[in-house]
């Protein structure tokens, strides 16, 4: 923080070559003149360089020779401290990739201040020495309860919400029996392994374990997310859409080349035949007369034109000569 002196020159005549230096606009007699870093401004011209409101003498903040307002600084320059979340204006003290004040930097663990015991850094904490060395050896050996703070071994360590704790600080959410080291999580509750098993949580169809997050309901079976995958190339569907086939599950370019039901016309598989003619497959919107382009169906009489369907009316439509020769044509062919 900055600060600047005011004069008041009663009675005397202000020197010509004395300007402001910011108008360069020489001063009336018996004016209020701010001195700041040998630099004589009215009033009026010391001013914030960002929001150009007039500066309180006695509270304004300097950066690179530039002055400005307490707000406009907060805003422009000041960090947030990480502990109590408001701006730090004097000392910053930067650790973790943070700012702190210098009395905000507190032991992670036991709440000492830092600045006076010396910092360590454990896991992204920030700790005093003793903690650094409790912890560390909690590490190597075992974990620390996050209930008592006491020592917990891994082997008789259970985990609840992703922290460890003694299980004998929890009851079973079923039968409210103390729980053992076998304590299985579900939600927001624990559960004792015999009422885990009575739960009817759904068993993955793919790697036999249970569904406890989110499942997928497929070719009437559970799934993990992750686990329902196309048969051929083992790409998880991730809740698209997925082709059955045969009992299995086939992403869209390989049901495609397995089933070999593809529409002649679009070449896309056909999901619901409507109709097959010389033995090949039809979509619903494409088996049509390749004359005059009407819908057929499986009521519709039928005429092969150059092993195309046709209807009967465009089929009547052609001349004598050509059904006598497309009659005789099927027949030789219904022969052989």
């Amino acid at each position: 923080m900055a600060c600047a002196t005011q004069s008041r020159e009663d009675n005397a005549p202000t020197p010509e070559e004395t300007l402001c230096e910011r108008c360069l606009e020489p001063f009336l007699s018996a004016e209020d003149i701010v001195s700041y870093r040998n630099g004589l401004f009215h009033q009026k011209c010391f001013v914030c360089v960002q929001c150009f409101q007039p500066l309180s003498l006695a509270e304004f903040y300097e950066h690179e020779e530039r002055q400005y307002c307490k707000y406009d600084f907060q805003m422009l320059f000041a960090p947030f401290c990480h502990k109590c979340g408001e701006f730090v204006m004097s000392r910053v003290i930067k650790v973790l990739g943070r700012s702190w004040h210098p009395e905000c930097l507190l032991c992670d663990q036991c709440g000492a201040q830092l600045v006076v015991t010396g910092l360590h850094k454990f896991n992204g904490r920030p700790l005093c020495r003793a903690c650094f060395n409790e912890l560390a050896q909690v590490q190597s050996t075992g974990h620390l309860c996050q209930t008592c703070r006491t020592y917990v071994s891994k082997s008789e360590m259970i985990r609840y919400k992703g922290d460890p704790h003694h299980p004998h600080h929890f009851k079973c959410a079923r039968c409210e029996a103390e729980l053992g080291p076998d304590a299985r999580e579900r939600g927001a509750d624990l559960y004792c392994l015999q009422c885990f098993d009575k739960l009817g949580i759904p068993v993955c169809a793919a790697c036999r374990r249970l569904v406890e997050g989110r499942i997928v309901w497929a070719l009437g079976k559970p799934w993990h997310v992750e686990h329902f995958v196309c048969h051929q190339c083992e790409v998880p569907f991730m809740g698209g859409r997925y082709y059955e086939l045969q009992g299995r599950a086939y992403c869209f370019p390989h049901y495609q080349a397995r089933s070999g039901s593809t529409c002649h016309i679009c070449c896309q598989p056909v999901m619901d035949i409507l109709a097959r003619f010389t033995n090949k497959a039809y979509c619903p919107g494409h088996f049509t007369c390749f004359v005059c382009d009407r819908k057929l169906n499986e009521k519709s009489k039928l005429y092969e034109i150059d092993l195309k369907p046709a209807c009967k009316e465009c089929y009547d439509k052609l001349p004598t000569h050509w059904k006598k020769r497309l009659a005789k044509l099927h027949m030789l062919e219904a022969y052989n």
